[in-house]
C-alpha cells in the first residue's frame, strides 16, 4: 500500500464511500458549529423560561423607552414610538423566546442530519445542511433585525445606559453570520471539482 493512501498520513486518504478524510473533518466541523448554535439558544430559553421576570423587565424597559440616558432623552424627539402596554410586553417577548426554541431546534436538526451524512454524497450532504442554513438565518433575522434594528433604532435601545443590549446582539449576529458562511462555503466536496457525482 502505497504510504497516504488510507494510514491516516496523508491529507488525501480516503475513508469508506469514497470520502478524502479532510472532507469528513470539515463536515463534521460544520455539524459541531451547528450543535454548538443549538446548544447556546437551548439555554437562552431555559433561562428566559425559568428566570423569566429579570430577562422580561429587560424587554419591557426597551419597548417602554422608559431608561434612557436623561440627558439624551431630553433632546431626543423619539417617546412617540414608546409601546407601554404590558400585554404587548409579554407578547413580544414570548415570540422572542419562540424565535430562539426555533433557531435551536433548526440547528439542532441540522447538527444531526449533516452529522450523519459525514461520507455521504456531495448533494445529500448539501441537502442536511437545509435546516442548519434555515436555523442560522432564522438566529441572524433574530438578533439583528430584532435586537439590533428595531430594537436598536426604532426603541433607541442604544441611550439605556442599562439596557443597551447592541453589543451582545452584535457578537450574536457575527458569530451566526460567520457559522452560516462556513456552512455554506463549498469545501467540503467529496468529488474533485467539475466531476460529475
Amino acid at each position: 500500500m502505497a504510504a497516504g493512501a488510507g494510514d491516516g498520513k496523508g491529507s488525501t486518504g480516503h475513508g469508506t464511500a469514497g470520502v478524502p478524510r479532510y472532507t469528513a473533518v470539515v463536515r463534521a466541523a460544520k455539524s459541531a458549529v451547528l450543535a454548538s448554535v443549538a446548544l447556546f439558544c437551548l439555554l437562552v430559553v431555559f433561562g428566559n423560561v425559568t428566570d423569566y421576570a429579570v430577562n422580561f423587565e429587560f424587554v419591557a424597559r426597551v419597548l417602554s423607552m422608559d431608561a434612557h440616558d436623561e440627558g439624551l432623552d431630553e433632546l431626543s424627539r423619539t417617546d412617540y414610538r414608546a409601546v407601554t402596554a404590558p400585554l404587548l410586553h409579554h407578547a413580544a417577548y414570548i415570540a422572542i423566546i419562540a424565535a430562539e426554541l426555533f433557531t435551536a431546534v433548526a440547528c439542532g436538526t441540522g447538527a444531526w442530519r449533516t452529522g450523519r451524512r459525514l461520507r455521504a454524497p456531495d448533494g445529500d450532504f448539501d441537502a442536511a445542511k437545509t435546516w442548519g442554513v434555515v436555523g442560522l438565518l432564522a438566529g441572524i433575522l433574530l438578533w439583528f433585525t430584532g435586537f439590533q434594528t428595531i430594537g436598536g433604532e426604532w426603541f433607541a435601545m442604544w441611550m439605556s445606559p442599562a439596557w443597551n443590549g447592541i453589543p451582545a446582539a452584535d457578537r450574536l449576529t457575527t458569530y451566526l453570520m460567520l457559522a452560516l458562511v462556513f456552512l455554506t462555503l463549498r469545501n467540503d466536496r467529496a468529488e474533485p471539482a467539475g466531476q460529475t457525482a
